[in-house]
């Protein structure tokens, strides 16, 4: 149970329900349905600007050709392939949060008997979390294969998607880009939860919770969109290798050098759409790390 939780009167218990459940979630529980809620908002928010953003990826476009695609295929469209990475994110987001938490506090306990330090142990935690997130990879997968226009004959949606792929080329195809996701994961989560903490505390101090949530999303999105351009090629990568269906599984260099040959060998054309990724990023994690803690100190 989270001590704040248990030392309220039992009258302001009853009046939302907020700390009855969060007394139900526990102290470890309630990071996995903070970190979910959090990437549900986000998702929702924010999708049609990573459709966007994807169709970049994928054609090394400009972002006006890459609306006027969105815009030609309809409003029908632009919402389709919100399943998957709305299963996904919120499942992944619950993972990054909880299972960080749950590393950290297992490490600790050892850490302290062995002495190592704890930015090491805590970098661990972030690692293994975001290795873990990988297992979904799938979910980025179908999410690719909805988005592309050009498969928009092939599959009709999620499960129909998933069932193809399975059915004709078994599970391996749906983790065709996991290498680009294991080496994205990882690392970037190190950062994340590396850096969270002390650019929070290089703000201006907040006295209301609308000044925290500020700080929040401020924090969020300045490592968010950061780390999204640190990483931007591999997301390249990746869009490149789960837009192909069936075949050879082409290593992840070899996937970028045929990205850069396409581009003219140009940084600027490999980097297209990081602009938008920037600022959809920037959006993204200041809404997540704003919620997240938000939704800690309700529940």
């Amino acid at each position: 149970m989270d001590p704040d939780s248990a030392r309220q009167p039992q009258g302001k218990l009853g009046k939302g329900g907020h700390a009855l459940i969060g007394a139900n979630l526990g102290a470890r529980g309630k990071h996995y349905v903070c970190g979910s809620l959090a990437a549900f908002t986000n998702i929702i928010v924010t999708f049609p600007i990573q459709k966007v953003l994807f169709r970049q990826q994928l054609h090394g476009v400009r972002v006006n050709e890459a609306v006027h695609q969105l815009q030609r295929e309809g409003l029908r469209h632009l919402y389709r392939g919100l399943l998957p990475p709305l299963l996904q994110k919120t499942t992944t987001v619950a993972i990054m949060f909880g299972l960080y938490e749950d590393f950290s506090r297992l490490l600790l306990r050892h850490a302290h008997r062995s002495g190592a330090p704890e930015l090491v142990t805590r970098s661990v935690a972030a690692a293994l979390a975001g290795t873990a997130e990988a297992a979904l990879t799938p979910f980025e997968r179908v999410q690719t294969l909805l988005q592309d226009h050009r498969h928009n004959g092939r599959f009709n949606n999620t499960a129909h998607t998933f069932r193809t792929l399975l059915r004709d080329y078994g599970v391996r195809e749906c983790y065709r880009g996991l290498v680009p996701v294991l080496l994205r994961n990882g690392p970037s989560n190190v950062l994340f939860f590396g850096l969270r903490g002390p650019i929070k505390q290089r703000l201006p101090d907040a006295r209301t919770r609308v000044g925290h949530m500020a700080n929040d999303f401020v924090c969020g999105g300045l490592l968010g969109a950061a780390l999204g351009i640190m990483f931007y090629p591999l997301n390249v990568v990746k869009s490149r290798a789960q837009a192909r269906v069936g075949g050879e599984f082409v290593p992840c260099h070899q996937v970028l050098m045929t990205v850069w040959r396409e581009r003219g060998g140009s940084i600027v054309l490999l980097f297209r759409g990081a602009t938008l990724n920037y600022h959809r990023s920037l959006l993204s994690w200041g809404i997540i790390n704003a919620t997240y803690e938000l939704l800690l100190k309700v529940f």
